[in-house]
């Protein structure tokens, strides 16, 4: 008897540097595409863009805008 598993990979985007969430570009359910800008981070009075890494589906965003993260902090799941 033959069984076939379906799985799928998940991505993180995380914050590569700290700051605050300026501005989410994305919503659940959107695709994205490797290199897409998802999210902008204020940090020392400088926008910085966060990209994706990957090409996937946004299943989880895992900030708000406003608040302060990381470097390091997981701010998007991809599926």
């Amino acid at each position: 008897m033959a069984v076939a598993i379906k799985f799928r990979l998940m991505a993180n985007i995380e914050a590569h540097i700290t700051g605050n969430v300026w501005k989410i570009q994305v919503k659940v359910g959107d695709e994205v595409s490797e290199e897409d800008e998802v999210i902008i981070l204020e940090s020392m009075k400088m926008e910085i863009p966060v990209e994706s890494e990957d090409d996937g589906v946004v299943k989880e965003i895992l900030c708000e805008e406003g608040q302060s993260v990381t470097e390091g902090d997981v701010l998007i799941v991809l599926e």
